[in-house]
């Protein structure tokens, strides 16, 4: 007969947590790291390559601002920098708190801080900023060049967007049913 499932202990579902995050936010800052490197071995800078046509490029970039080209002059490096190392702090707290049965959480912040750490690595290795490469549009209109740090980010970010606006719910529904 099978041994019935059992709810684990505090203490084992702190150590599933930190070995999910940690391998979501290494595997993610690998991913990244990983395709930049072969970027910049196999890419002309400001060359583009067509892969579909003219709607997706790789187009070999650095950018020393931050998404959509937010660029603050010198203190760019310094300032981005700054920002991702106190966001990656504040979310593996928010991380540490988080329900272990929040599957979108469980994802989103280890997205979120591999790509901030990606792009971290980048402006600590180069003065000239992060690589970028990934480049859609249409002729002159194009959507900023970007990479796989961007892409966790950004995914991370919605998906905790999400998980935050289903806990809000959950709990204007939990106050229905006291109030009523």
């Amino acid at each position: 007969m099978a041994e019935p499932i059992r709810a684990g202990t505090p203490a084992d579902e702190a150590r599933k947590k930190t070995a999910l995050y940690l391998t979501l936010v290494v595997g993610w800052i690998l991913l990244d790291q990983a395709t930049k490197v072969l970027v910049q071995n196999t890419l002309r800078l400001y060359s583009p390559v067509p892969v579909l046509g003219d709607f997706f490029r790789l187009t070999y970039i650095y950018n020393p601002g931050a998404a959509f080209g937010l660029h603050l002059g010198g203190w760019s490096r310094i300032l981005f920098s700054v920002l991702a190392l106190v966001a990656s702090a504040a979310l593996f707290g928010m991380y540490r708190q988080s329900d272990w049965n929040d599957r979108l959480r469980m994802y989103a912040i280890p997205l979120v801080t591999g790509g901030a750490i990606g792009n971290l690595i980048d402006r600590i290795r180069s003065s000239r900023g992060v690589v970028d490469f990934l480049d859609f549009g249409w002729g002159e209109h194009r959507w900023p060049v970007f990479n796989v740090a961007d892409i966790g980010v950004t995914v991370g970010a919605l998906l905790l967007a999400v998980s935050l606006w289903r806990e809000e719910k959950k709990l204007e529904a939990e106050e229905d049913v006291v109030a009523t």
